[in-house]
């Protein structure tokens, strides 16, 4: 996974290593970004230099095998291209390797969370996502010009996302949220009773997850369903650790889904 780090533990690298582990595949981390930040507020982003992230990205790839590829947040436009340019010559090993593609542009409370034009860093990584993960903010600002979800999920696969599944945690009913998968020859929506929150690293939980469930062959509705089911599980028994958003419960998600 590439991916920044949290120290206050709930998103990013230390969001994705639960989870993944707890799903049943092995988390390989690159890190992208130190952060500082607590559980509620960002308030600085140091991205890791370019050849640093090629240099953790090969001493993995040169050895291990790879089975998918979560992407987070990149940090920076340079970070962006490596990353683009380690998938390729992945995929040209492994042409069906999936790639979970999460934009993260900024926090849950809104701060960015990378330095530069982001949107424009993002673009390289758009067009090798096997699915893209953004929320309904952050489909709005990538697809500029697309005013309904299925304009968004159109635009993000015609620059080439195979698989859009846009979350609707940012919606504005406050009985349900609802999540819209759109692939390339059917389309599926999830419902889900909206938790009371705020939460600190829900897209980080889903992404993650997902990429675990691909990464053992599930078909993607299957991956994209089993996943939310985590993470609706690990968002029911979120905790605290201070004022602000509150953690997901990751092994609580875990010990349900095996009742």
């Amino acid at each position: 996974m590439f991916a920044g780090s949290d120290p206050s533990g709930g998103a990013g690298i230390q969001g994705d290593i639960p989870t993944i582990a707890l799903l049943g595949a092995h988390p390989l981390t690159v890190v992208t970004a130190l952060t500082v930040q607590d559980n509620n507020r960002v308030l600085a982003v140091h991205p890791v230099e370019p050849e640093l992230v090629r240099a953790q990205a090969h001493a993995l790839i040169d050895k291990i095998p790879i089975a998918a590829v979560k992407i987070g947040i990149v940090g920076s436009q340079g970070n962006a291209a490596v990353i683009a340019e380690i998938v390729r010559s992945l995929r040209q090993r492994q042409p069906e390797l999936p790639v979970v593609f999460d934009p993260v542009l900024a926090s849950g409370q809104g701060d960015a969370l990378g330095r530069g034009n982001a949107l424009q860093a993002l673009a390289s990584l758009v067009e090798l996502a096997t699915l893209i993960t953004p929320n309904l903010p952050e489909a709005a600002a990538l697809c500029p010009d697309a005013s309904t979800l299925a304009e968004q999920a159109s635009a993000l696969q015609q620059r080439g996302s195979t698989h859009v599944l846009i979350k609707g945690g940012h919606g504005p009913t406050t009985e349900a949220v609802q999540n819209q998968w759109f692939g390339p020859q059917a389309s599926q929506s999830w419902r889900w009773p909206r938790l009371p929150g705020p939460f600190h690293g829900t897209g980080c939980t889903l992404a993650s997850a997902i990429a675990a469930l691909l990464a053992q062959h599930q078909s993607m509705p299957d991956a994209i369903a089993g996943a939310q089911e985590f993470c609706q599980a690990a968002l029911s028994s979120a905790y605290p650790i201070a004022d602000g958003q509150q953690i997901p419960n990751r092994p609580a998600a875990f010990f349900k889904e095996q009742e």
